[in-house]
């Protein structure tokens, strides 16, 4: 009877998946600006996405106008010492992706990824001008941190919520509106670097030759243009309606859990607790099946004698639906594919502090014109814009018809070699970096803290081999949370995603400082010392291709071992 009225329940789903395709109206639950069922025609799909694009076009230019250049600030500007620039670099960066997890929050559980947009946008907005104020009057130091940080907290809580606002548009039970959505995840990758490399060449020449304050007034005025730009596609929007904190959720399945260690799981999935056939206890969110493994969370699904005399007194404390504790399953599980963006956020890290610091020891002259060593950072941003279109048009159709995917390669094959690109570049930036010692030493240059006789370019495979890494790592990793994340936990699991950016650019001030430490001992110079003709920048460097060496195996073996969630759309009223 059981297995009868399962089939009737996967029968039902396709029934509604099937009417859904060719409806008025969108079938994943989606809604206009008034709170009514999304048309299909009038709102969501690419029309939409273009002022998604737009917007963080705009978001990435001024952010980048920023960060890029913000060792070249902190050292001329500020008169701050290397190290210590450095540490301040990473340590911003790190903050600028932890602030995501609070943007995530208020997203999921409260305002809904527009409406967070909108608020963090302000708050963006009033530290940039911060920023630009701080030019002009005196306490520089305080005023500047200030308004850095405020757009620490702006862009952050932006990030979890634009890349899956922009993925809602895209109707997940329309068969081409989901294929359209693996596209949007590529290009919204290749708006963003479009951005960051007008920043990187024109606004970073600006604030260095014309003057900082024009700089990031500059930025300021993106950001104006991108709120507007945002707002203006406010009438065809698709919006998914926020459902709790995904937060308590975690909390009552654990506590379910505890409360009912003693109890034993029933070998029939079935006469676990759930709500309906296709849909989930949650609004908007699609009921998610049983899966085998980590089965003490199944205790928190376990219906108690107690439970069953008295159905209507159930805590949600003491009893939790199979999507629930699927949900927790799940975040478990992404886990370890999570961790292994650590050491590559650790790689990227070096692009806007080391990579900088070791371009201006570096001659920095082509053919009379003198390049900003932080401009560099335009040929990771080109790589992309280059690589994002050959992906998508040429290797993505080979590919799929080879592996029978329509993408072509698989979220965790794409992160996967993504991940051998990192150690590529790290091994080729130690390569430049010995060979700029060894020219130190020919020249008797090692006691004087100037640029050796080697031209900056030979570090174009470095950023270059990194931005197609990113193309690969980080495109594939913001459609893997999207894809397998709970429908309640997009934002959340969007947030963790780039929380490895920030762990990645904690650890990376962690590793600067114990290396400095060991390093320095008995008097040494060091490997990173104010003079890097005097270090050992190259050791450093290999010191992270190493790491990202273990990191590839690693994840290897976690990324074999995967299940992808297995979820039955909702049906709608």
């Amino acid at each position: 009877m059981k297995t009868a009225y399962s089939l009737y329940g996967n029968i039902l789903t396709l029934f509604y998946l099937l009417q859904s395709e060719d409806s008025l109206h969108t079938g994943d639950g989606s809604v206009n600006i008034n709170g009514e069922r999304a048309v299909k025609k009038e709102t969501g799909s690419w029309k939409s996405c273009l002022f998604v694009l737009g917007t963080l076009f705009c978001e990435r230019l001024a952010y980048y106008g920023i960060a890029t250049n913000l060792v070249t600030y902190l050292t001329t500007k500020l008169h701050q010492g290397l190290v210590s620039a450095a540490k301040n670099v990473t340590t911003f960066q790190g903050t600028c992706y932890l602030t995501p997890l609070i943007g995530s929050f208020f997203a999921d559980a409260y305002l809904g990824r527009y409406w967070t947009i909108a608020v963090l946008y302000g708050i963006y907005l009033i530290g940039i001008c911060i920023l630009f104020l701080s030019e002009t009057i005196p306490a520089q130091s305080a005023v500047f941190f200030l308004g850095l940080y405020l757009i620490a907290l702006g862009t952050g809580g932006i990030k979890p919520c634009i890349v899956p606002f922009g993925a809602d548009q895209f109707d997940d039970t329309d068969h081409k509106e989901k294929e359209s959505k693996g596209s949007f995840f590529n290009w919204i990758y290749f708006a963003a670097n479009i951005g960051a490399l007008l920043s990187a060449t024109v606004l970073v020449w600006t604030e260095e030759n014309v003057g900082w304050g024009l700089g990031y007034g500059i930025s300021a005025l993106f950001i104006g243009i991108g709120i507007i730009i945002f707002f203006l596609g406010t009438p065809i929007y698709r919006f998914q309606r926020p459902t709790g904190s995904s937060l308590t959720r975690i909390c009552q399945v654990i506590s379910a859990a505890l409360f009912k260690w003693k109890l034993e799981v029933p070998q029939d999935n079935c006469l676990l607790f759930e709500i309906g056939v296709t849909n989930s206890s949650i609004e908007g969110s699609s009921r998610l099946e049983h899966t085998d493994g980590l089965r003490f969370l199944d205790k928190a699904a376990v219906i108690s004698d107690a439970e069953k005399e008295r159905p209507e007194a159930t805590s949600p404390w003491r009893l939790c639906t199979v999507t629930r504790v699927e949900e927790l399953k799940i975040l478990i599980r992404l886990f370890p594919i999570w961790a292994s963006g650590i050491i590559v956020c650790t790689v990227y890290a070096q692009m806007s502090s080391l990579f900088v610091e070791q371009g201006k020891m570096m001659d920095t002259t082509i053919a009379s014109f003198k390049i900003p060593a932080a401009s560099l950072i335009a040929i990771d941003m080109i790589a992309v814009i280059i690589w994002v279109p050959i992906y998508e048009k040429g290797i993505v159709p080979i590919a799929s018809k080879i592996t029978n995917d329509v993408k072509g390669f698989t979220e965790l094959q794409r992160m996967g070699f993504g991940l051998f690109l990192s150690i590529i570049c790290m091994s080729s930036a130690a390569l430049v970096e010995t060979k700029r010692l060894q020219i130190a030493k020919e020249y008797g240059l090692v006691d004087e803290n100037v640029s050796v006789p080697l031209s900056i370019l030979w570090q174009i495979p470095q950023y270059f081999v990194l931005g197609i890494a990113g193309v690969f790592y980080f495109v594939g990793q913001h459609e893997f949370f999207y894809e397998q994340a709970p429908d309640t936990m997009r934002s959340f699991c969007s947030a963790l995603g780039l929380l490895t950016i920030s762990m990645g650019n904690y650890l990376s001030s962690l590793i600067l400082t114990i290396v400095y430490y060991i390093t320095t001992e008995d008097g040494n110079c060091g490997w990173i010392t104010d003079n890097l003709n005097k270090g050992h920048l190259d050791y450093f460097f290999w010191l992270l291709a190493g790491l990202s060496f273990l990191n590839m195996f690693v994840y290897i073996v976690y990324a074999r071992q995967y299940k992808p969630k297995k979820a039955c759309h909702t049906s709608l009223p």
